[in-house]
């Protein structure tokens, strides 16, 4: 009896050593590879390449970090500044300290790229969720945005007025996130992925049933898009996501997806030169509302679809998202382009 009582005890505190050592290791072998910027109190990661303006600004998707920019970032840099960063809670940034809206992220995007000395104007770049954030920068700050490249983003009209199986899966996605913040914090997550990298997949199975069907799903569909990035940047990856704070940010962006597409819904984007990206697997929805965002973006603005690619775009087709970014750098209508 007493050892049925002492048995989970002993695995939960092993669990915690387990997790704090390697969390440590972690934080010595996979230093930040750009700058921690203090924005207000609050420390967030940013990575600058090349030199030039407008600058460049990449904004992620919805759980990734600057590390998904790797095959686009270090080309634009060819040819002007271009600057990644990290959201509170996911890659080198440190957590959120606060539940995320529109307001805050845009506030602490704007505050970080004032901080770290990037000056306006900006050409943003957003992939899915990013191209909602950055199209809401682009209408609050309209007179700091040269232009938008929109890397098969989000439809807002899908989110803001989403029917009630798509608002289960964000609300399921936000409880799997807090789930996973639990088991990262007691090293599960990091002894699944370790023993996964290993060629071992029962354990995380295990793990991954958890969150049931979809966790197991979730967990899949995470690491055939880690499998697109350089091979040198998956234990990188690993280790972010053996970290709590990143299911707990993945957690709070996806709780607040329909509430944030409500609240762009509202903004009005002016004449800001508009170039958008389209996966194939976008909805006939989704390409109709991105061609009203192109046609309200005034002359010059395009939307292209590219057959056969996925939802992550820049990461199958990265020189398609080079090229956007190029030609809209050298159009006469943007300043010191």
């Amino acid at each position: 009896m007493i050892f049925l009582v002492l048995l989970p005890v002993t695995l939960l505190l092993a669990g915690l050593v387990y997790q704090a050592a390697e969390t440590a290791r972690d934080r010595r072998r996979y230093p930040a590879p750009g700058r921690i910027v203090d924005v207000s109190g609050h420390k967030l990661h940013i990575l600058e390449l090349g030199y030039g303006s407008p600058v460049v600004v990449l904004e992620a998707g919805i759980g990734a970090s600057s590390l998904s920019w790797v095959r686009v970032q270090p080309k634009i840099a060819r040819f002007t500044r271009v600057v990644s960063y990290d959201r509170a809670g996911l890659g080198w940034s440190a957590g959120a300290k606060a539940p995320p809206t529109v307001e805050r992220m845009i506030s602490e995007f704007r505050s970080l790229l004032k901080s770290a000395g990037v000056p306006a104007p900006y050409l943003l770049v957003g992939h899915s969720f990013g191209g909602l954030l950055v199209r809401a920068y682009a209408a609050l700050y309209a007179s700091e945005v040269a232009g938008l490249v929109l890397v098969d983003p989000v439809g807002i009209t899908t989110w803001a007025d989403c029917t009630p199986a798509a608002l289960r899966r964000v609300q399921l996605g936000a409880r799997l996130g807090k789930r996973g913040a639990r088991l990262a914090r007691v090293g599960v997550v990091r002894a699944a992925l370790a023993t996964l990298v290993a060629g071992r997949t029962w354990f995380p199975k295990l793990a991954a049933r958890t969150g049931g069907k979809n966790g197991t799903a979730a967990m899949a569909h995470l690491i055939a898009e880690v499998r697109k990035l350089p091979s040198e940047l998956w234990p990188i990856v690993r280790a972010h996501w053996s970290d709590p704070k990143c299911f707990q940010a993945l957690s709070g962006y996806l709780g607040c997806l329909p509430e944030s597409a409500r609240y762009v819904r509202k903004l009005l984007v002016g004449d800001i030169p508009t170039i958008i990206l389209s996966a194939s697997t976008a909805t006939q929805q989704e390409l109709d509302e991105r061609d009203s965002w192109v046609e309200a973006a005034g002359q010059g603005s395009e939307h292209h679809r590219v057959p056969g690619s996925g939802h992550w775009l820049h990461l199958d087709y990265p020189e398609l998202v080079v090229d956007a970014i190029r030609s809209l750098l050298e159009r006469k209508k943007l300043p010191d382009a």
